[in-house]
This record gives structure tokens, sequence and C-alpha cells, in this order.
């Protein structure tokens, strides 16, 4: 077997991540060696590899879901946004520079068709099957012509198409005839079907629509998911993750102590990596929420300054909305604070930064003994340590580099009193040194909280990938699905006019 499948959506955030997931997951539990693909990704929230290469968090969620370890080949582009119209762009793992959405789109990004290709047929080269994620909708016609993530890889690559629908949001039917209305009939013969994603209630009621749906395109549709709570993990950039602790279903266990503990993380411009509070919201009783108001830090009892891809910018916004005065009051009256990557390097006492916002000497919050430096280099590590006694793991991604000149060493930063910073993002997935890191808050905090001693975020994410898989394998057509990856699309598939324009 050599088959492969693009799973594109009707819209951004139509559940393609969450689906090629549990593609991946059902797959694998059929034995089949397969890998995930994602030639272009704009998000915030990446992921390093062993080999020091930075990707999507979706990606690495996913190859987790195959069970195999992530690799630069399985997102070979990756776009951190800067602002509102410039981005970091990762190839291959590694920043080759800033570029404005004009640049990329005026033929930085057709030339890259080549290099996504080649890292496609590497994965194909040593897997039975590999599942791609397109992203946004492959009917963006105003964007076609220098596409290499959706139909301009599928083409490609000659893989067949399935579109998921969020038909939760309304319109699915509409949106899948003009998704494959608005394509090139070389386009639309990829176009297999569609599989209808988030529905609630009787499916008989649909069957109607799936009908006539077949009837107008010629396509079936290959699955209709039902809607499930917090199966969205690693997704790009939807702070419903975070939020709502979708690790696990809605229904979290009790806590076990007799208070619970309150978390406020502060939403600041660009945040990145926001996925590092996902393994405390997945504790019984504690309790995360973002906030960008002063007066919502006051009954917190950690208050996370997380990182970002504007460091200066984000202490800007801290200052202009109070914020940074809050979090002041709060350090010196040893209420626990902790900074994460750019949330670290904004509690030192100065920056130095030419490279991310070029604002040269800029003063910090002054909370952490702690000089930083932004430098031209990314680190990209994964490293090892301990911490409170308990080994942790991480992965970093920055380019500031700091000097830490006093407190008490942790984690590569170092902690004064109950404030902390670390550039290691990942480290509250260590189940160890995240129970004993919530006990010294509940201790600072004065709250008769205690850890539960058995979570394992480990397989509660194990869980989470094994319930996508379930998905796909009890309410998709996989004898249908199984085809299509083995043998592509069907052949003699109608075209739908218009079709793009020329």
């Amino acid at each position: 077997m050599n088959g492969g499948l693009l799973v594109a959506g009707t819209t951004s955030d139509a559940g393609k991540s969450v689906v090629t997931a549990g593609i991946c997951r059902w797959l694998v539990r059929q034995g089949v060696k397969v890998a995930p693909f994602k030639a272009q990704n704009m998000s915030l929230n990446s992921f390093v590899t062993r080999e020091g290469a930075e990707i999507g968090r979706a990606q690495a969620m996913q190859a987790q879901a195959c069970r195999v370890e992530p690799t630069a080949h399985m997102n070979p582009v990756l776009l951190k946004p800067g602002g509102e119209r410039s981005s970091q762009v990762v190839l291959l793992g590694r920043p080759v520079g800033e570029m404005s959405a004009r640049g990329y789109h005026g033929g930085r990004q057709e030339r890259l068709l080549g290099t996504v290709l080649d890292s496609l047929a590497e994965l194909r080269a040593s897997h039975d099957a590999v599942i791609c994620e397109g992203a946004g909708s492959p009917a963006e016609i105003n964007l076609r012509r220098t596409d290499i993530v959706n139909m301009g890889i599928a083409r490609g690559a000659g893989l067949p198409v399935l579109v998921v629908g969020d038909i939760d949001r309304g319109g699915v039917f509409a949106s899948f005839f003009g998704t494959v209305a608005l394509l090139a009939p070389e386009d639309q013969a990829l176009v297999a079907g569609f599989l209808v994603n988030k529905f609630r209630g009787d499916v008989s009621l649909l069957e109607p629509g799936l009908d006539m749906l077949h009837g107008l395109t010629g396509r079936r549709t290959y699955g209709v998911l039902p809607f499930r709570h917090g199966l969205g993990i690693d997704e790009e950039d939807g702070l419903r993750v975070s939020l709502r602790g979708t690790v696990r279903e809605s229904a979290v266990a009790p806590p076990v102590g007799e208070d619970v503990l309150r978390i406020a993380v502060c939403a600041v411009p660009l945040m990145s990596n926001f996925t590092d509070v996902d393994a405390l919201a997945a504790e019984p009783g504690v309790v995360v929420r973002f906030v960008d108001r002063p007066e919502e830090l006051a009954d917190a009892d950690l208050v996370i300054v997380p990182g970002t891809r504007g460091t200066v910018r984000a202490l800007e916004w801290l200052r202009e909305r109070g914020l940074a005065d809050a979090i002041a009051r709060r350090a010196a009256e040893q209420r626990p604070v902790l900074g994460i990557c750019g949330g670290f390097q904004l509690l030192g006492e100065h920056i130095e930064d030419d490279v991310e916002s070029r604002a040269g000497h800029v003063d910090g919050l002054g909370l952490l003994p702690v000089r930083v430096r932004f430098d031209r280099e990314k680190t990209l590590t994964r490293p090892v340590g301990e911490a409170l006694g308990e080994r942790v793991e991480g992965y970093e991604i920055h380019h500031g580099v700091a000097e830490v000149v006093a407190g008490e060493p942790f984690l590569d930063g170092c902690r004064v009193g109950q404030t902390w910073g670390t550039h290691w993002h990942g480290s509250l997935e260590s189940d160890g040194f995240r129970r004993a890191f919530l006990r010294e808050v509940a201790a600072a905090a004065g709250r008769r909280f205690v850890p539960t001693p058995d979570t394992s975020f480990a397989a509660l994410r194990e869980e989470q990938l094994d319930r996508l898989g379930d998905l796909i394998e009890h309410h998709a057509d996989t004898d249908a699905l199984w085809r299509l990856i083995e043998s592509g699309a069907p052949q003699g598939l109608p075209f739908i006019p218009p079709g793009a324009p020329a």
C-alpha cells in the first residue's frame, strides 16, 4: 500500500485537524504505517522535533496519533504571524526570514511547491499511507494560482480529496456544493466526496439532503461524525482548546482537596503555545481562564504570562491595560506568577531587541533578575532537567537569550520568591513536576488544594486520540475510505459548473 488522502475543509476550523488525526489513529490501529502531512501551516502554536526542527503543534499531535516521531517533513512550511501583514517563514523547521502576505503570495509561495512535494514524497516512500491536511478552504479562488496546501498539493501528488464541513455552523450543503463548483475541472476530478462534522440529532433526518447532494454533485458522503465535546486538541490558534481544558470531556472529575485552584492566563497579543496550560486544565480542581483586565487577576491563585511572538508588544499591552501594575503588586505580595518564554522575558530587567520588534533597549517589568538580548538565530531545543525534585521535559522556541544574574535556578530560568520564569514550553506536561508546582502554588495562595496523584497527561492525550479514531471507525464508511486512500479518487466524477475562472 502506498496510499494518500488530502483532508480539506469548507472553511477554516471545519475540523480538518481532528479528522486527520482520527483517520491516522484509525489506520494505525489497522496495522498501517501512516504519517501526517500539512504542506503549509499558519500558527503560533508550534513544537520542536527531536532533530531541532520547528513544526505546527497540530502536526506533532497527528504524529502522536500515528505513533511516530514528528519530523520537519510533516510540516515543511510554517508561517508564524508577527502582526497584521507579516509572518516569519519557517522552512523545513528553520526560520528563513520575515515576509509580508503580499510578498509571500506574490511569488515566494509558488516557488515552495517543489519543496513541499519533495517532503510529501519522502514521507510516502517510508510509509504505507500519508494523510494530508489542507488549510482554510480549497475554494479560495483568489489564492489558487499560488496554492501549495490544498488543490495545489493534491494535483501535484495526485491525491484524492475529502471535504469536511462543520454542520453545527449551518449552511453545510451550500458549502459543500459551492466548494466543488468553484474549482477548476482538473481540481474537481480529485474531489471524491464529503464528510459531515459535528452533527447533532438523528442522522436519518439528514439523509434526504445527503441524497440530493449526491445527485447534484455525483459525489458521496463518507460519513457523518456526531458532535462531541472536547475533541479539539492542539489545533492551530483557537483559544477554546486551552480555555475549556478539552483534553477531557466537559465533565471533569471533582477536586481531591477542599479548594479549587484558579489560574488566570494573560491573553497577550500574538500569544503563542498557550497549549502550555492544557496540562493544568486537565487537573481536577484547577480552573483555567484567559484574562485581559487587571481586576480579573484579583481572585487568581496563579497568574501565567504565556509565550508570545511579540515580547515588546506584549509588554506595552500589559502596561496599557494596567495588567503590568497588577502583576507587580502580586509579585510584591508573594502571590504566584509564572512567565513562560516571552512571558519570562518581559518579567526581566530589560530587553535588547533589534530582531523581533527592532525597538532596541526596552525596560522590562523588573520582577526577575534577567537581562534579555534578541539573537537572529532561533533557539530550538528539547531540554531535559529537574525542578522541585522532579524530572522535567520541555522544548524551547525563542530568539531571546536570557542572562540570569541572580535568583534561584528554575528550568534554565530563575525564581525569586513566588515569581517564576522559564523558556521551557511543555514543562507542565511532566506529571510529577506539575503536581509539585501546583502544591507550591496552593501553599503560597493559602488554598487547601491537593493535586490528583494519578493524573497522567500523556494517558489523557492517548485517550483523546483513541476517541478520535473511534469517531472515524464508528461513524465513517471505513471500507470506502480505505479504497479512497489506496486507489485514489473515483474515475468519471462529473464537472459542476461554473468552475474556477481561468
